[in-house]
């Protein structure tokens, strides 16, 4: 658990009504120019597919191919897809930018990653035990996760779910490390596993079957730039995610910390737990687009409705507020918070300090038992 500043109630009661002014000055400002923006948003990323797909009938164009549906993949994944499906731009009255009927060009089903991110992950933000997403129930990424041997391989299991990101997406529900754990049945996964696998195959078939076929003895080379472009996609939204709430200075939570007196969390430490539970990363305009202003997760952490194209023009106004409350603005470059990012995942692969493990005690140098240790 990350050090973290206690705002007292009547603090937090402020912080919140802070907040909520941001938010509803916001909405209230919403209009064309939202509009404007996201359509323009789908027209670029349409026209980079259709290139990228009839750039695969010249041989030679195959490495701009691949760039062109990269960016393509990128864009209705991040800055479209996410977004969308967040109810950035339900109130436009749009069906095709609807959350309610958006599919995205990725292995996971639009339903199933709805209840995974927007619910559970957005409501339980960085509370130990119920947010999934601290570790995806593949890796150790907090301290305060019980160490076990399978850890030591935790840069080998980063690197692949990097790899194949938008297949971890996509099986994330299964919660298979609680159904190896006794915790939950595989009938409970029928109806989702279903789904995935409705999804899986359309996917698979559009990349790796249709749109090859289509390029007729060009097959090879069309199969190989689809996987490469969703390679580049799968690391690109990988490692913006992973900078977004797992460098050093992100705080999780116990559901004990977060009760006030009446035993609920007030809406000032929801917001405070948001912001403490993300970080930012720095860069250009297009970096900011290309990220689906994910590098602005903080914001979006605090305002996950509000079109993110916004999150640039409130971040100044918010990082200040955090100033006057004395609570850590978490935000790097892209190089610093993926350097961060990587000693943590090395870091928590390790045994904490003196565990007494038979043929181990190299890897700990010796170093004094804490409890989270002796717990494991």
């Amino acid at each position: 658990m990350s050090d973290k500043i206690t705002l007292t109630p009547e603090q937090l009661e402020k912080f919140g009504d802070e907040m909520d002014a941001i938010r509803q000055r916001v909405v209230a400002d919403l209009g064309e120019a939202d509009a404007t923006y996201i359509r323009n948003v789908v027209k670029a990323q349409r026209g980079f597919e259709a290139a990228g797909r009839a750039l695969f009938y010249l041989p030679p164009a195959w490495p701009l191919a691949v760039a062109s549906l990269s960016i393509s993949k990128i864009l209705d994944n991040m800055e479209i897809g996410h977004n969308v499906m967040h109810g950035q731009y339900d109130w436009m009255g749009d069906p095709g930018l609807n959350s309610r009927m958006y599919e995205w060009d990725t292995m996971a089903p639009s339903a199933n990653w709805k209840h995974g991110h927007n619910y559970i992950h957005h409501t339980y933000t960085n509370i130990l035990g119920k947010d999934r997403d601290i570790g995806y129930g593949i890796l150790r990424i907090d301290e305060d996760q019980p160490w076990h041997p399978y850890y030591l391989g935790n840069p080998l299991y980063a690197f692949l779910l990097m790899v194949f990101f938008e297949w971890g997406v996509a099986l994330h529900d299964l919660e298979v490390e609680n159904v190896v754990k006794g915790k939950r049945d595989w009938e409970d996964n029928k109806a989702l596993a279903a789904g995935i696998r409705r999804k899986i195959k359309r996917q698979v078939f559009k990349d790796y079957v249709a749109f090859p076929a289509l390029t007729g003895p060009l097959f090879p080379l069309t199969f190989a730039g689809n996987a490469t472009a969703n390679l580049i996609r799968n690391i690109w939204t990988f490692n913006i995610i992973f900078c977004g709430h797992f460098p050093a200075g992100v705080a999780t939570f116990t559901l004990d910390e977060i009760a006030n007196e009446d035993g609920v969390e007030s809406r000032g430490h929801w917001y405070y737990r948001q912001l403490l539970g993300s970080a930012n990363i720095t860069g250009s305009k297009l970096f900011h687009v290309m990220s689906g202003n994910l590098s602005h997760q903080i914001e979006h952490h605090l305002f996950p409705d509000i079109p993110a194209r916004r999150y640039p023009e409130i971040a100044e106004e918010v990082r200040e507020i955090c100033e006057r409350y004395g609570l850590q603005y978490n935000t790097g470059s892209l190089g610093k918070q993926l350097g961060s990012v990587a000693k943590k995942i090395f870091k928590m692969s390790l045994p904490p300090k003196g565990t007494k493990i038979p043929g181990l005690s190299v890897l700990t140098g010796g170093r004094q038992s804490t409890p989270a240790a002796d717990a494991a």
